[in-house]
């Protein structure tokens, strides 16, 4: 051996190795849950761990924005095959080929991470659904065609979708603003209610603020109510006993968020309230199934 010691280099960096450690579990949603079929579960993972990997890459706290896009376009560039380099990205082009499913959905939510990276305001209401076009509605759109579902559920779905992603932007608004300077409560609806951006990072919301909350929580329930009856309309069975599950999980926490402060109070639902509306919303989605079986 050479007397002088060999340094060995460092591993490169992948945005696999920058995962914040948030899983499946830590969601308002189940991800690929038991009413999935079994050989649906490994694309829908794998989905899963890229956006998540995604979605860590441009919410670290300390990356700079340079490195930053350098991942999501490595994560992107492994996905199409353009490289090797992140094994989630080869790991879901493998699983999205064995099913002939198209990569756009998981290339619009990159786009969604580079747009946090580049934009930490959102300036109204039109403006945060726009986000949602790529950074929530994709979501849904991917679980419709893993199922084989028409194309004609996506606007519920997008709608479904859509308010799930305001509900997470509502409840995290002050660690998002105090964490990474990050707002999506749009200017517009902080300027009507008199509330500065910076009353975000109380450890209390003050009237003003609050209004501004409850308003933007009111008319995210009117935007899930939009897309309440896409399970009824699902044709698989179990796919539309997990989005009655998505869906009644998403009325409880929209309701939470209307009754309460984000700021001071906890608006998540208990692992207790998640299993029994999970087991209330999967029995009465199979129950209205067999129903409507019976009538046939």
């Amino acid at each position: 051996m050479s007397a002088v010691q060999r340094v060995a280099e460092p591993a490169p960096v992948t945005a696999e190795s920058l995962r914040s450690g948030k899983s499946g579990g830590d969601e308002n949603f189940p991800v690929a849950s038991l009413l999935i079929a079994a050989p649906l579960r490994p694309v829908i993972l794998a989905f899963y761990d890229f956006v998540r990997a995604g979605d860590d890459v441009a919410d670290h706290p300390t990356l700079p924005p340079d490195q930053k896009h350098a991942l999501l376009d490595q994560l992107d560039q492994s996905l199409i095959g353009a490289s090797d380099a992140e094994p989630l990205g080869v790991t879901l082009r493998a699983k999205l080929a064995e099913r002939g499913l198209t990569d756009r959905h998981a290339r619009d939510l990159l786009d969604a991470f580079r747009r946090d990276v580049d934009k930490n305001r959102t300036e109204n209401w039109d403006d945060l659904i726009d986000y949602c076009r790529l950074s929530a509605m994709p979501v849904g759109r991917f679980l419709l065609d893993v199922h084989g579902e028409s194309r004609d559920l996506w606007p519920a779905s997008d709608a479904v979708c859509a308010a799930l992603q305001i509900n997470n932007h509502l409840q995290d608004c002050g660690k998002d603003y105090r964490a990474i300077d990050r707002v999506y409560v749009p200017r517009d609806a902080l300027a009507a209610a008199g509330a500065p951006v910076e009353d975000l990072g109380a450890d209390k919301a003050t009237p003003a603020l609050r209004k501004c909350l409850r308003d933007l929580a009111v008319r995210n329930r009117a935007l899930l109510d939009e897309g309440c009856g896409l399970p009824h309309d699902i044709k698989d069975f179990r796919l539309s006993m997990e989005i009655a599950v998505v869906v009644r999980h998403a009325v409880a926490i929209a309701d939470l968020l209307i009754a309460r402060d984000p700021l001071s109070e906890n608006v998540k639902l208990g692992k207790g309230q998640m299993m029994i509306g999970a087991a209330s919303a999967a029995a009465g989605e199979a129950l209205r199934h067999l129903a409507g079986r019976r009538a046939r």
